[in-house]
């Protein structure tokens, strides 16, 4: 009937037994997921006055979750559903910002949030009763670990055919017809020649039908994921073309670099070779070597790094240190939403320094906002407390805490307070020994321990006026963004007339904020005190004076924070300031893109705790290093890195509004260094395959100093017109990366698995000439 409103569809039911994901993800006999399954009706919450009942269900892929809404665009409707990938966290009760405004008029125990990576809001959901939300709150988590813990030939299983099957199937009689094929073909980003498609559908209708059932779906599905190129690699080293010898997988090993010992070929077979015969003959087959070639065992990056592997013994001064900007903001800095959520993707991605700014708030609680904006606000308690909970999830090492505070002395005094209460032992109150400091003590020393940087009264100082307004985080405080008025004073005291708070002053130990006045005079201080500088002042003393900022920093710590003319939370490039021994290179967490991709690829090794031990040169106080000058000084190894880039394994379609859009990917590979080492080069694009696009093309680069070097590689969709579409990335230190054959695991903008989209590489390092094995992490002397 005109003008009535159309019930949003429920998504129907595709079943399949060859493809049977409860199985795979070994949950089939879960109560929690078959309540998923089922199905719920749940109260979605923005507001005490916007509360509304929705329906959730599991889908039969078991990884996304449906839910209903009533509006009808594009974007909505593609914000209908979610991956459990997708969720950062499950937060029970009344945690969220918004579930502690309606605390009182919801049943706390029927609560619970779902935070998502990167941009997209979160969720504050209200289940119908305590039992249903649990079922939820461990089924969202239970599938997460499951899918987490998969091996990379278990997600290509389960790359999404079940739902692209019930798209495709448009008369949903569970049998496709050519037509359907086509269509599915689309959906999975593939343009397939068109006598081949037909050849490829007539040899797999084994009914001659011309309809395919469920298996010879199945079988069209597993010609297409045949891998020509890794055939190729298996016959090179095959004698018969069809298994391999244990001494044959033992040769391959040892062309990969990697323990060529008959003990570890061996058990590579018994773990990738699931033929019986094959198995107790110590064969590997042409399937298991595809399984092996696609585990994390054969991964680029170097599985030794995914533990901490470095010395976490040396002076704080020696290691980068993972920094965040602001960490409150949601957005940018002027007019976006301040939240505690932010501060849990952070602390979940290793970061071991956030900031807090702080300003007066109303009743005498203090809050975190960007001062002088139209940031919304948020109590620094809640913020405290958020920090308590999840400091120590993904990292055991060093939190620290930069206050930038403009608080009147009674709030800092009641942030003192908040402070010692939530975080308890947590917090370090003193120093961890009486002895005169003549370096910082290690991460291993204070790990578990939240340090507090800021201003520290000194002697004689105690109740004094302070005219540089407090713990701020800076020389000069952050002001960048801030919407100031001269005739206005901020609703505490005027800065001119603030004081330091004697307890607040008293939980900053080793990170105390001071102005830089100079290297030589900083020299004179104790290692304790530090300074920040803004990226502009950061690149001038690098272009000015490198060596003496290396040699700075082999000793104090440095903050760099973002220019203030970045009001849309953009980053600088991070590599710079590391490039000069930097620790913490704040950076706005919450911007996607190539400066966030870096610091990832940074802090990847060491088992992504937030720590990464600096190369030795710039660790020495008597450094010869130069950042602008590395030309055979410290740490110049020159090498060549030759990288092919063979093939991509189903990259996702960009431009999902248009059902005929198939990607026409690139690759590009770039050097992020030294100046002398950046670089980057391309491959020509592949049109109209995203599912198994090949390039066999060989890039190759030269580097001075590749202890710093950062390779990224970075795959876009080939646009005419207009700008190239970003479609995955990955990056990783050089000192990481292993040699031969190897996957690469793209990224999505925000970091997240683009799972299974991977590219299949070749890597070789030669240095004077001579292919190493091995890229060590520690490969020269000051």
């Amino acid at each position: 009937m005109l003008g009535r409103k159309k019930k949003p569809s429920e998504p129907k039911a595709y079943e399949s037994k060859t493809l049977d994901p409860l199985r795979r993800l070994d949950v089939l006999d879960n109560e929690d997921v078959r309540v998923m399954l089922q199905g719920s009706s749940i109260v979605k919450v923005r507001s005490q006055r916007w509360q509304k009942k929705r329906s959730f269900r599991l889908l039969e892929d078991c990884v996304t979750v449906w839910c209903e809404s009533s509006k009808t665009s594009r974007k909505a409707q593609r914000r209908q559903s979610f991956c459990v990938t997708e969720v950062e966290c499950v937060r029970e009760g009344c945690q969220s910002e918004c579930l502690r405004r309606v605390a009182d008029s919801v049943p706390e125990a029927h609560c619970f949030t779902l935070v998502f990576r990167g941009g997209r809001k979160s969720l504050d959901l209200c289940c119908l009763s305590q039992e249903e939300a649990q079922c939820w709150v461990r089924g969202i988590r239970t599938l997460k670990d499951r899918v987490s813990n998969m091996s990379q030939k278990e997600k290509l299983d389960q790359y999404p055919f079940v739902s692209y099957l019930r798209h495709a199937d448009l008369n949903q009689d569970g049998k496709m017809s050519y037509d359907e094929i086509k269509r599915l073909l689309q959906m999975i980003n593939i343009d397939l020649n068109e006598q081949y498609a037909r050849t490829l559908f007539k040899k797999c209708d084994r009914s001659c039908d011309g309809r395919l059932d469920h298996v010879e779906i199945e079988e069209f599905c597993r010609e297409l994921l045949r891998r020509p190129e890794l055939d190729a690699v298996f016959r090179h080293y095959s004698s018969n073309g069809c298994v391999l010898s244990t001494l044959e997988l033992r040769d391959f090993l040892g062309d990969q670099g990697e323990d060529a010992s008959l003990s570890h070929a061996q058990k590579l077979i018994l773990t990738y070779e699931f033929n019986d015969w094959a198995q107790k003959n110590l064969f590997m087959t042409q399937n298991g070597f595809t399984m092996y070639m696609l585990s994390r065992e054969n991964d680029l990056f170097n599985p030794d790094h995914a533990r901490v592997h470095q010395d976490m013994s040396q002076p704080l001064a020696h290691y980068y240190i993972s920094s965040s900007h602001n960490t409150y903001l949601t957005k940018d800095q002027v007019t976006s939403d301040s939240s505690t959520e932010p501060y849990i993707r952070a602390l979940n991605q290793g970061c071991r320094c956030v900031e807090l700014d702080c300003w007066d708030g109303d009743k005498g609680e203090p809050v975190i906002y960007h001062g002088h904006t139209l940031t919304s606000k948020i109590p620094f308690k809640e913020v405290i407390e958020t920090i308590a909970q999840y400091a120590f999830k993904a990292s055991p090492y060093p939190l620290i805490l930069s206050l930038e505070n403009h608080c009147c002395v009674e709030q800092q005094a009641v942030m003192a307070q908040h402070l010692r209460s939530i975080l308890g032992s947590a917090l370090l109150t003193k120093p961890l020994s009486d002895k005169t400091l003549n370096q910082l003590p290690s991460p291993e020393e204070l790990k578990g321990r939240i340090l507090v940087k800021g201003k520290k009264l000194g002697a004689g100082q105690l109740g004094k006026t302070n005219s540089s307004a407090s713990f701020s985080s800076s020389s000069d405080e952050e002001t960048g963004g801030s919407i100031k008025s001269p005739n206005k004073k901020d609703p505490g005291k005027p800065l001119s007339s603030s004081k330091l708070s004697p307890e607040l002053s008293d939980l900053v130990v080793y990170c105390s904020s001071v102005p830089f006045g100079g290297f030589e005079a900083a020299n004179q201080k104790p290692p304790s005190e530090m300074s920040s500088f803004s990226e502009n002042e950061a690149l001038k003393h690098i272009k000015d004076s490198g060596k003496l900022f290396v040699r700075h920093n082999s000793r104090q710590l440095s903050r760099i924070y973002p220019s203030g003319q970045r009001l849309q939370s953009s980053n600088y490039d991070p590599q710079d300031m590391w490039n000069g021994g930097c620790q913490m290179v704040a950076l706005n967490f919450q911007t996607p893109g190539e400066q966030m991709d870096l610091n990832r690829g940074r802090f990847l090794p060491n088992g992504g705790c937030g720590y990464v031990l600096k190369p030795d040169f710039l660790c020495h106080p008597k450094s010869n290093f130069n950042p602008e000058n590395t030309g055979g000084g410290p740490g110049h190894i020159p090498t060549q890195l030759t990288i092919r880039v063979i093939s991509a394994q189903q990259l996702p379609k960009i431009n999902t509004d248009k059902p005929n859009s198939i990607v026409d990917p690139l690759v590009w590979v770039e050097i992020h260094g030294v100046a002398i080492d950046k670089a980057r080069s391309k491959t020509h694009r592949i049109n109209n395959n995203g599912f198994n696009p090949r390039w066999d093309c060989t890039l190759s680069f030269q580097l001075q100093v590749p202890e710093l070097a950062l390779v990224r590689f970075v795959v876009e969709d080939h646009d005419h017109t207009s700008k190239n579409d970003f479609v995955g990335q990955f990056t990783i230190p050089f000192t990481s990366l292993r040699i031969g054959y190897r996957h690469v695991h793209l990224l999505k903008a925000d970091g997240s698995s683009l799972s299974p989209a991977t590219l299949f590489i070749h890597v070789k390092v030669t240095r004077r000439g001579v292919p190493i094995k091995t890229v060590s992490s520690r490969m020269g002397n000051v």
